[in-house]
């Protein structure tokens, strides 16, 4: 689907205006919404304090007589980044606190699928575990509550995710979204919510004199922001000022040489060099081979190398995960295909195309649907589901939204007039899960769309893509990158500057048969740039000598050299 460009053109504000930096970027600040100047420092003093996130009190109170009652402690964790960097957080962490027995378990969504589940929870009971912590998950675990409760364990939910209209009976509950929680920032992922709960810990352990008693020396948490930026990127929760600051001060320590073992064997696999690290590497790079672990195969493999205490240790599950990773990649491509070879066969344009999109193949993998449901919406603008077979009569359906739909609350809806359609379901605005019986696909594919067009008030939904207007010849330069590049972190809904404008093209050529590269000429200055995965029917295309784009300033480094490259998002002949 074509795009219509649209520009940001927000005036700074009279305390953005005055402050030092320099005007293209009170130009980029002002369009994200910036309108304090002091709300560009992302000290770590500025984070919002824990005491009002609710039950974090409680929370940190039940984890301390834990440690000092010597109980036996499990952390139960989601199969994604999130949930890997949570667990890893929250195992790490507590041992340093002087928990002697801490273990992890996280859910083979193959067999027990998401959350804390009563199967999940009959697992956990073979270690005889007197407390259950979930990390990013258990907001909408009721059952499992329930099981374990009956087990006699005690249950502290960590969680960010969207809560149903009742919560589950837990001991304690901290999520910034459950009802009566104070907390300024509703965006923190799964592991700033551990991030704050072991903050929390480590105040009451001080308080209880713990520290004196044992010897031991608080543990520095700042040494844990490594986990708490790639997480936070990695599940593409919004980059409001508080988790701007968490991510920069994580990245910080990338950038210094100061990331764990795991996360530098992970640059190493990669071919990154971790002192030029940006946000959008935390979420491209490092995420997508994290999370290929709890997609393909199981995601202690991506856990055990973010708990390496070591290059040795950690380099062989790196290199597991990278191959994880490359055949994530063949399955995505695979789908991908099939997937819009499905769409086409239906001859949909923009006008007869549903308001809501499902896609359903028999051999689809489970663990990739997420993937391919997120490529297919950014293809046809649409909320999409891709399902997969999740064996005896079940599919297992992952769905991403665009702006203006709420997933979570369309799914709410569906249930809602449907009863029983769906057997469950989860997630929050623009990304959800659900399973459904096989042989109601049609209906809850009909049921789907006509609750989306409701939220779209019958209005079909525009492709658009936001610039922030075009750049003088004087900007494009490798100097206005590295600044653009400082001036993060760019993310969710904080995004990485985005440009357009017309140049000349002077040479242009495939590279490995579908990126298209490009010789450029914009008033006197020669530019590179390159455009992944082009439309191979338009492109190359020799009559064009001139090129409209949409671009990003990036950096190419090349045998030590740093030259400026434009990053094209979407290009056109004028």
């Amino acid at each position: 689907m074509i795009p219509t460009l649209k520009t940001r053109s927000a005036t700074p504000s009279a305390s953005l205006a005055s402050s030092n930096v320099s005007d293209i970027l009170k130009r980029l600040y002002a369009n994200r919404g910036v309108r304090d100047a002091a709300d560009i420092d992302l000290a770590l003093k500025n984070l919002h304090p824990p005491q009002t996130l609710r039950g974090i009190g409680d929370a940190a109170a039940l984890l301390a007589d834990a440690i000092e009652g010597e109980a036996r402690v499990m952390v139960i964790g989601d199969f994604d980044a999130d949930g890997a960097t949570s667990v890893a957080l929250a195992v790490s962490v507590l041992r340093q606190l002087g928990l002697k027995e801490v273990s992890y378990l996280v859910p083979n969504r193959f067999e027990f699928g998401y959350g804390l589940s009563p199967e999940i929870v009959a697992l956990a009971a073979n270690s005889e575990p007197d407390l259950i912590v979930t990390v990013d998950n258990g907001i909408s675990s009721h059952a499992g509550v329930m099981t374990a409760q009956g087990f006699g364990m005690s249950v502290l939910i960590t969680d960010h995710h969207l809560p149903g209209d009742d919560l589950p009976q837990a001991d304690v509950i901290v999520n910034p979204n459950q009802p009566g929680c104070q907390f300024p920032s509703k965006a923190l992922a799964g592991v700033g919510v551990m991030f704050y709960v072991l903050t929390a810990l480590r105040a009451e352990l001080r308080n209880r004199g713990w520290f004196e008693e044992t010897g031991r020396e608080p543990p520095n948490l700042a040494d844990s922001l490594d986990l708490v930026a790639l997480g936070t990127v990695a599940d593409v929760v919004p980059l409001d000022r508080n988790n701007r600051i968490l991510v920069a001060a994580g990245l910080a320590r990338i950038r210094a040489g100061r990331a764990r073992p795991g996360i530098d064997a992970l640059l190493e696999v990669a071919g990154r060099d971790g002192k030029s690290l940006s946000s959008t590497d935390l979420g491209f790079v490092l995420g997508p081979r994290l999370n290929a672990a709890g997609r393909l195969d199981d995601m202690s493999v991506g856990i055990e190398c973010l708990l390496a205490d070591s290059g040795a240790a950690a380099r062989p599950l790196a290199a597991k995960l990278h191959e994880l990773n490359r055949e994530r990649r063949d399955i995505e491509s695979d789908m991908q295909e099939e997937a819009e070879s499905q769409l086409q066969s239906l001859a949909l344009d923009a006008e007869s195309m549903p308001y809501g999109l499902c896609v359903y193949q028999p051999s689809f993998h489970q663990g990739v649907v997420g993937i391919v449901a997120s490529r297919l919406r950014e293809r046809y603008h649409r909320p999409t589901i891709v399902f997969a077979d999740a064996g005896s009569g079940e599919l297992k359906g992952s769905g991403r939204s665009i702006d203006g739909v709420h997933i979570r609350d369309v799914l709410d809806a569906v249930a809602a007039s449907h009863p029983g359609l769906i057997e469950k379901f989860g997630g929050h605005a623009m990304a959800a899960g659900l399973t459904l019986a096989a042989d109601r696909l049609q209906e809850f594919d009909e049921a789907f769309d006509r609750a989306v067009a409701g939220a779209l008030r019958g209005i079909p939904p525009e492709a658009t893509l936001e610039t922030d207007g075009q750049l003088g010849p004087n900007d494009l330069d490798l100097q206005t990158a590295e600044l653009l590049q400082a001036a993060g972190p760019w993310g969710q809904h904080f995004p990485e500057p985005l440009f357009e404008g017309v140049f000349q093209v002077l040479d242009q050529r495939l590279l490995k048969e579908k990126h298209l590269k490009l010789q450029l000429d914009h008033k006197g200055r020669r530019l590179e740039g390159i455009a992944f995965n082009v439309d191979l029917d338009h492109w190359p295309d020799p009559s064009a000598g001139h090129v409209g784009l949409v671009y990003q300033l990036d950096i190419n480094e090349y045998r030590g050299e740093r030259r400026l490259q434009l990053m094209i998002k979407h290009l056109w002949k004028p």
